[in-house]
């Protein structure tokens, strides 16, 4: 057989399937530009990253220590070991006053997991589901790559950029809606919705036959006021939430959902499917990490601070526009004055002060050109340095 024949039969194994064409996570990309000016020996403020500089707590470090010491790490049950399940049951109770049945609890491999198994549980291949931009980009990523359509509903800053009822029914009129996902504390702009506003966004979606997603991961994470669970709210929400931010475990790859009950079996049986169970060593830890929140609030009081240091110092800067930064620990910046392309300022920024931020275009693919994302997830001495050599930056021209 003539090798051409051979050649083109392979680049058909080979070739991908369209729904893996998705973007990438731009934010992986400059962590990659960062590492490479690290290895030459340069020192990279990291601020692109929405991962904790702290460790895990000290008692889930030390619970997986001990069950490792132990022996034989096993298999789980595939929503997760009923301790853990029932502590989580206990933190909702704890945490927000709300009854939420152990038996609802899903234990997921973070709150990327519990994306996918909602998103298959909850919808089919064409359905439309109305994510706000800017957001999460894996939202509508991993959407797309099911076979979804993701429905982006801008935000704006007379709603504290967050989706409102009459936005929801707006879209559903034009065309009809299955579900809707929302962020409170929200990524990229740290914006929260207060009580009175998600539960509006709720009730519209119920009353329209809208399946509604809350993702609160960054729960925890608020100053501005108290963040509030949909699990409270509506017997229909899907709540998702994970051990990564706020108790500082990204690595270890572990959340939860709080399912209605019609659904459990359902996620039960994808998740059997999908990943047999979560790492019992993240379930120990995650377990013990209810028990270390001193040490997490000592932790999120120097967000509280690093806040504070850029929202006093980049104006003095001259970046002097950014969204609420209510909790999560984020500043969305408007670069416009600098720049029409903030993927390219995010370049020249790395390259040029050794400051690593993400592009708002990541978030946002209307308006993102306009804006950067600056985690302060990290010190507050990185902080200071971090507003020192963005004004050094801009005040020498910026950005050619």
């Amino acid at each position: 057989m003539p090798d051409t024949i051979l050649k083109t039969r392979a680049h058909g194994l080979l070739a991908a399937s369209g729904r893996s064409d998705v973007p990438p996570f731009m934010v992986m990309d400059v962590m990659a530009a960062a590492a490479r000016i690290e290895a030459a020996g340069g020192h990279v403020i990291h601020m692109e990253v929405g991962q904790p500089a702290a460790p895990a707590p000290k008692v889930a470090i030390e619970a997986a220590q001990a069950a490792l010491a132990h022996g034989r790490i096993e298999y789980t049950a595939a929503l997760g070991t009923p301790s853990l399940r029932a502590r989580i049951s206990r933190h909702y109770r704890d945490a927000y006053g709300c009854a939420v049945d152990p038996g609802q609890i899903v234990v997921t491999t973070g709150s990327s997991g519990a994306f996918i198994l909602s998103f298959l549980a909850l919808f089919e291949p064409g359905d439309r589901v109305a994510v706000t931009v800017p957001g999460y980009p894996p939202y509508r990523h991993i959407l797309t790559a099911l076979g979804c359509e993701p429905v982006l509903i801008e935000t704006h800053a007379d709603k504290r950029h967050a989706m409102t009822a009459e936005d929801l029914l707006a879209a559903h009129r034009e065309k009809p809606l299955k579900g809707v996902l929302v962020a409170s504390p929200a990524n990229p702009t740290g914006t929260m919705m207060s009580r009175e506003a998600l539960t509006s966004l709720i009730h519209a979606a119920d009353d329209a036959g809208i399946r509604f997603i809350s993702d609160e991961i960054y729960h925890g994470l608020d100053y501005s006021f108290p963040a509030v669970t949909a699990a409270e709210l509506s017997p229909n929400a899907l709540v998702i939430n994970s051990f990564s931010k706020y108790f500082c475990m990204t690595g270890w790859r572990v959340g939860w959902m709080v399912v209605p009950k019609p659904l459990v079996r359902s996620m039960e049986r994808l998740q059997q499917n999908l990943s047999i169970s979560v790492p019992t060593l993240s379930q120990i830890a995650a377990e013990a990490a209810f028990d270390g929140r001193a040490q997490m609030e000592d932790i999120k009081h120097g967000y509280q601070e690093n806040r504070r240091i850029l929202t006093a110092g980049l104006p003095q800067a001259g970046l002097t526009d950014f969204l609420p930064a209510d909790g999560a620990f984020y500043l969305y910046a408007d670069v416009s004055k600098f720049t029409s392309d903030s993927f390219d300022f995010a370049k020249q920024m790395l390259e040029q002060a050794h400051v690593a931020a993400t592009p708002g275009s990541d978030f946002d693919p209307i308006h993102g050109k306009s804006y950067i994302r600056f985690s302060y997830a990290s010190s507050t001495e990185d902080m200071h340095e971090a507003v020192a050599r963005i004004s050094k930056w801009l005040g020498q021209g910026g950005p050619k």
